[in-house]
């Protein structure tokens, strides 16, 4: 049997304004994981551009991206970190993979359906094939673990049935070239934690999102410890006291989310939370929890505006880890294309 290098993939899109729940949903998960694995964490500004983007803008939130995994503590000497669109082998791969996928598979794609809408013949074809680039990206380096939130382990799926049906598919002829009985990784799934989903703060029934039109409704990694506090302030709750167990908080999203983060935010489980904090009403409880909050979140915001401000040294970070990048991704493709039949360009 193949046997693989253990080594994470995951990324990040740069589309401006990172949130907690891109805190608590990846990058805090991100770090712990870099004592365990090789990680390759990844700006992913192909995926980026299949919604339209401002140019200016899509500049800078590659550099916000990037100095967050920095703040975050995502060691880029030991670990890779780099923009996806200076690797062309992602792009090259995602086509054999559009090749390889079935159109019924990506039919499947909820993620697709709530983001085209009721408008979907207007959608790009990059969007509806984000999955086929997304499982490229993962399988350029064969990756064999992925953190994933809740919302892409559908397309965690798909990428394993890419990876299955290119294996079997091409079984001999990858035998034969010395790759054993499969070129891909079967990728394994990595959810953890109490908050992996992060609701809004003024919905606890919709994910906490960029382009909620309230900022209200999510705090910013750059907030500063004043505005943090304000929001948790004013986030939505419900009269009634905390429960004492977790099953007192069915039917109150609002509750969760916020015991959620905290319990995220402290490294509990809801249980010892609600153990601890049980019977308190949320006028109590909203100023531990901005106080938690502000002492997980000021360094991070901190360190990110001194980054910022430094847009040479990011650019210089992601250029050296597209280098280091490449150089694990190339011979992957090289091999693909081997497998597939290609010839190889001849050089003087």
């Amino acid at each position: 049997m193949t046997t693989f290098e253990p080594r994470v993939f995951s990324g990040i899109q740069p589309t401006g304004n990172l949130h907690l729940g891109n805190y608590l949903g990846a990058l805090s998960r991100f770090v712990p994981l870099q004592r365990e694995y090789n990680c390759i964490y990844c700006v992913v500004d192909l995926h980026a551009i299949t919604v339209a983007q401002d140019p200016v803008e899509l500049t800078a939130a590659i550099r916000e991206v990037t100095a967050a995994y920095l703040a975050a503590g995502i060691d880029v000497k030991r670990h890779i970190v780099f923009n996806q669109s200076q690797v062309p082998a992602h792009a090259e791969l995602a086509w054999v993979f559009n090749c390889v996928a079935r159109m019924g598979w990506l039919n499947r794609m909820t993620q697709f359906k709530e983001k085209a809408g009721k408008d979907k013949e207007n959608a790009s074809v990059g969007l509806f094939a984000y999955p086929t680039l997304m499982a490229a990206d993962i399988l350029v380096y064969r990756a064999t673990h992925v953190p994933v939130g809740e919302d892409q382990k559908q397309h965690l799926e798909l990428t394993r049935d890419i990876a299955a049906k290119f294996n079997n598919d091409f079984s001999a002829r990858i035998a034969a070239l010395g790759h054993g009985d499969g070129f891909f990784p079967m990728p394994e799934p990595l959810i953890q934690g109490p908050a992996t989903r992060v609701m809004s703060l003024r919905d606890g029934t919709k994910k906490m999102s960029k382009s909620d039109p309230s900022d209200y409704s999510r705090i910013n990694l750059v907030d500063d410890a004043e505005t943090i506090a304000l929001k948790i302030r004013k986030a939505k709750t419900d009269p009634m006291d905390l429960p004492s167990e977790p099953k007192g908080l069915e039917g109150r999203p609002e509750a969760d989310n916020l015991v959620g983060i905290y319990a995220a935010l402290s490294g509990q489980a809801k249980e010892a939370v609600l153990a601890e904090h049980g019977g308190k009403q949320f006028s109590a409880f909203k100023p531990l929890l901005a106080d938690l909050a502000v002492e997980k979140l000021s360094p991070i915001a901190d360190e990110m505006r001194r980054l910022k401000a430094d847009p040479g040294y990011i650019d210089g970070v992601l250029a050296d880890g597209a280098e280091r990048a490449a150089a694990i991704a190339g011979p992957v493709v090289a091999s693909v294309k081997e497998i597939l039949g290609m010839l190889a360009t001849r050089r003087a």
